[in-house]
């Protein structure tokens, strides 16, 4: 009987190093899963499309152009004639606002860039452009160096970014985003940065164009030869489109 009772307390014990064993181990990987940078989250940290990263957003920036004076000219040169009245033509199609004319105080180029600044007033005019809606102001710089006169007006915009920032380390991490290989921040804000500054009409990015009229004449030519049983596609007559040509090879 004593036999039996020690065989049992051995097991006990055996048993009891084991248990205190299986928590010890248990405590440490618990020890071991807190020494992170950050806890795991059953979400990615960042939005998984680029688009939601790095919107595009429509805001007003200014045109400007900037047209320098000579000191002893006193007016524009064909050159920025040309660049003057382009500027209006675009102020008419693009602009949100009025024109601002600034003109340079204090420098050496002070009183010809004056003289010019009428000039400039008349060529918007002429374009367009309501003399109510020219401000012109003036503005100082220190320095006698060659200011330029500078005509500006808003105008919508696109914009995305600014890119190459980088707030999180991209390197091994015990987070969600590096074991799912979820896309870094900085992903695919260039090409959000790159669809905004070359799109024409930053509009077209929020709803499409509303469609223009039908051409009533070609429709209706096309209706009475499909009536007819003729062919509805257009027939060049032009005998200028084949004259170029040095051999009748695929016809």
């Amino acid at each position: 009987m004593q036999h039996i009772r020690t065989k049992v307390a051995g097991r006990a014990a055996r048993a009891a190093r084991l248990l205190r064993a299986a928590v010890a181990l248990g405590g440490a990987a618990l020890v071991c899963g807190c020494n992170t940078d950050r806890p795991i989250t059953a979400a990615p940290d960042v939005p998984y499309d680029y688009r939601l990263r790095h919107p595009i957003s429509i805001t007003e920036k200014d045109h400007t152009l900037r047209v320098f004076i000579g000191v002893n000219r006193g007016s524009l040169n064909p050159e920025q004639r040309a660049e003057v009245l382009a500027f209006a033509q675009s102020w008419r199609e693009a602009a949100t606002g009025g024109v601002i004319i600034d003109v340079p105080v204090g420098t050496a180029n002070e009183q010809s860039s004056a003289a010019a600044m009428h000039e400039i007033q008349s060529i918007l005019a002429a374009t367009g452009v309501p003399p109510a809606s020219i401000v012109v102001r003036t503005y100082r710089v220190t320095l006698r160096t060659l200011a330029p006169v500078r005509i500006t007006y808003p105008h919508m915009a696109a914009q995305a970014g600014p890119c190459g920032l980088w707030p999180e380390d991209i390197g091994p991490s015990m987070t969600r985003d590096y074991f799912e290989n979820q896309p870094s921040w900085n992903y695919g804000c260039a090409t959000q940065r790159n669809l905004a500054a070359m799109v024409a009409n930053p509009a077209d990015l929020v709803q499409p164009r509303a469609e223009t009229p039908a051409y009533a004449m070609r429709r209706t030519t096309v209706l009475e030869h499909y009536r007819a049983g003729q062919a509805t596609g257009t027939t060049y007559q032009n005998s200028t489109i084949t004259s170029g040509r040095i051999s009748n090879i695929g016809q």
